[in-house]
């Protein structure tokens, strides 16, 4: 199970080298592809300051993958999280923090390259 991050998503999108490894994993049949719900917000922001398509980008992501849902749970484990990793990242966002909870509580590995996640236990960075 892979829980693809917005930073991998937009890789693919273009077709960047980084995207060549993200492709590899979202199109093996054997894997299971998640999306946090919270990543199609972003993915919308960057649509509209590129001037992409949002409904196509959104059609391709609940094509290829299951959109999860944040729970109550995801946002509170989110905070501790966040706080944690704000000791030795003082940009770490809410949203990165938000990921790793819905990872922790699936048991999946995190697509990413976004710098944050460079080095994190069970991420497969791109």
């Amino acid at each position: 199970m892979y829980l693809i991050d917005t930073y991998a998503w937009i890789e693919y999108f273009i077709g960047s080298k980084r995207g060549e490894k993200v492709k590899e994993i979202i199109e093996n049949e054997d894997n299971i592809i998640l999306t946090p719900e919270c990543c199609l917000a972003e993915i919308k922001g960057w649509s509209i300051r590129e001037n992409m398509d949002f409904d196509e980008l959104y059609s391709i992501v609940r094509k290829i993958s299951d959109v999860q849902c944040v729970i109550t749970q995801d946002w509170l484990d989110a905070a501790s999280i966040r706080s944690e990793m704000r000791k030795t990242m003082k940009d770490f966002g809410m949203i990165d923090a938000l990921i790793i909870a819905q990872q922790k509580r699936m048991g999946c590995k995190i697509v990413s390259g976004d710098p944050h996640f460079e080095g994190s236990k069970d991420v497969v960075f791109t």
